[in-house]
């Protein structure tokens, strides 16, 4: 072989492998920013919110859910007001908003004793049962997963139910305290729970906390750490101390609401919910023929640094982390249609933000399109480790709906912003999401007092093509319900009978499928047999009265 030949020979080689090296790279790269699929939705919010559909009730509507103090944890109003909170140990509000029964737990259905359950933080009881309505929101049997590579993210920004002992715990419950009031464990709890071996980490970065663990997640999910992932965060607040602490610092809106964005802003507005969301890698989702309800395309955390004091929030820090989740999301700021703002209606934190928000997403917009803004917190206070997730479920039913709903409390917008400074838009009304040229967009924020920032980038599903399922006329549908106690079974048949009268739509061989193939299967069992929608919810009627019209 000649000397150029060799050349050329030895050119041939190295280009291939540099086509190889380049081709490694690009897929590198794309698994470390593929999309991530939500597949699943569980939460607990006040007015009454126990599933997704009831919290699109609350915030299409344009309802709040403020009331006073809640009359079943020892709180004293009398004792606790005063006006001024000038004495130690008071607050000047006595409006919030607040979990109907954080108490209601079924220790059973765990495998937790009484005594263990009562010892149990109820934020931890709360992210057993959403983690559980979220399994079964994404088809999953919450039994079928255990042994799976899956990972639990949980946000937590204190506990203080222990403190509720005065430090010492009741002698029949010693032993489990420590587990039933350790952060550390609430991650855990669920993964011991549910027999799951993928990463547990539970977050406290203050009220940035769930949107941080939907973060943490997906690193997780693209770095195969796991195949699915649960993410979301809970709060409860089982004495009233962060009423009090806020007080002093005059940070409360004395009537309980958050008028985010508004001129008459002043102050945030304590409230409690737990939220959980199933995720797991697009092209994974895809495969397993998952329902997508919606796609995280990009997230992003940061600090505040040195700022102007240690709670106070930092335009630069705020900028820089919207920037770095439109890159990992390969977006630019024009491609966002709408933002769920932090937006606590603080005199401090929301002109701030919307500043950073007018800098970053307000600019280059085309005609017409100004970036709309809105905060869930009008609706549903401040719900502290859970706003985050709060926001993400909100923005992921909006774009299902096509519906951007309205702000509330919004009399006109903060004097202490240059509105005219870029394109945004409060929503003061509820508007259509219109159909695009591309899928729908938005973007979440959440900001800690610990000075840890996330935003997460979310966009429309992808076009799916739902399976068909019909039921020829005449033919026999059976509806199986189960519950681990008898009184369990009729309160399931309950709930079942009044989502399916909700929902008409659904066709009976449908919901056949999934009571079987995605709802786990307890010791007390029920059938109800049909041939005909009305039939078959009047046996579920019948059943939640007490009378089912055949035992299996």
């Amino acid at each position: 072989m000649t000397d150029q030949a060799k050349l050329l020979d030895y050119l041939k080689r190295v280009t291939a492998e540099l086509y190889q090296v380049k081709e490694k790279l690009r897929e590198s790269e794309a698994v470390r920013h593929e999309p991530i699929a939500v597949i699943g939705m569980g939460c607990r919010f006040p007015g009454g919110v126990r599933s997704p559909e009831d919290l699109w009730r609350v915030v299409e509507s344009g309802s709040e859910t403020v009331t006073g103090f809640p009359e079943d944890r020892g709180w004293n109003s009398a004792e606790l007001y005063d006006p001024k909170a000038e004495q130690a140990g008071k607050t000047y509000t006595l409006q919030g908003s607040f979990l109907d029964d954080p108490a209601g737990f079924d220790p059973e259905v765990f495998g937790i004793s009484p005594r263990e359950a009562l010892a149990m933080d109820p934020q931890q009881r709360l992210l057993l049962e959403t983690s559980w309505e979220t399994f079964e929101h994404a088809g999953l049997d919450p039994r079928s997963v255990h042994g799976s590579r899956v990972g639990v993210f949980t946000g937590l920004s204190g506990i203080d139910y222990a403190a509720r002992a005065g430090g010492r715990p009741p002698a029949d419950l010693e032993g489990y305290f420590i587990t039933g009031n350790a952060m550390s464990v609430a991650s855990g709890r669920v993964a011991y729970s549910f027999g799951l071996s993928g990463p547990a980490i539970t977050v406290d970065t203050a009220c940035s906390s769930s949107l941080v663990s939907i973060h943490l997640a997906m690193q997780a999910l693209r770095n195969g750490e796991c195949e699915l992932a649960l993410a979301g965060g809970a709060t409860v607040m089982a004495t009233p101390g962060v009423f009090v602490e806020f007080s002093r610092q005059r940070g409360l809106a004395p009537d309980g609401r958050c008028k985010a964005f508004s001129a008459a802003a002043d102050g945030t507005a304590w409230g409690e919910g737990a939220a959980m969301i199933a995720l797991e890698r697009l092209s994974d989702a895809q495969r397993h023929g998952r329902r997508i309800l919606a796609v995280i395309r990009g997230s992003a955390i940061n600090q505040d640094g040195a700022s102007n004091g240690l709670t106070a929030p930092n335009r630069q820090a705020q900028e820089r982390v919207i920037r770095q989740a439109l890159t990992d999301a390969g977006l630019g700021p024009g491609d966002v249609d709408v933002v769920e703002a932090h937006g606590t209606g603080t005199t401090l934190g929301d002109p701030i933000e919307a500043s950073a928000l007018l800098a970053t997403y307000g600019r280059d917009r085309s005609a017409g399109r100004p970036l709309w803004l809105g905060s869930v917190k009008s609706n549903l206070g401040h719900t502290q480790a859970a706003a985050g997730v709060a926001g993400v479920m909100k923005m992921i039913l909006a774009m299902r709906h096509g519906v951007l709903p309205k702000t509330l409390h919004v009399d006109r917008p903060t004097p202490h912003v240059d509105w005219s400074a870029g394109s945004v838009s409060l929503l003061t009304e509820n508007r259509e999401w219109p159909d695009l040229d591309r899928p729908r967009r938005a973007a979440v924020s959440s900001f800690g007092i610990s000075g840890t920032n996330a935003h997460v980038v979310l966009e429309q599903s992808p076009p799916a093509e739902a399976p068909v399922t019909r039921t020829p006329a005449g033919e026999v549908v059976v509806w199986c319900v189960s519950g681990h106690t008898e009184s369990a079974l009729r309160a399931q048949a309950g709930r079942l009978r009044e989502y399916l009268a909700a929902h008409p739509d659904l066709p009976p061989a449908a919901v056949a499928g999934a009571l079987l193939n995605s709802r786990a299967t307890f010791d007390q069992r029920a059938a109800v047999i049909g041939a005909r929608s009305e039939t078959l919810l009047g046996g579920l009627d019948a059943l939640a009265r007490g009378a089912p019209s055949a035992d299996v």
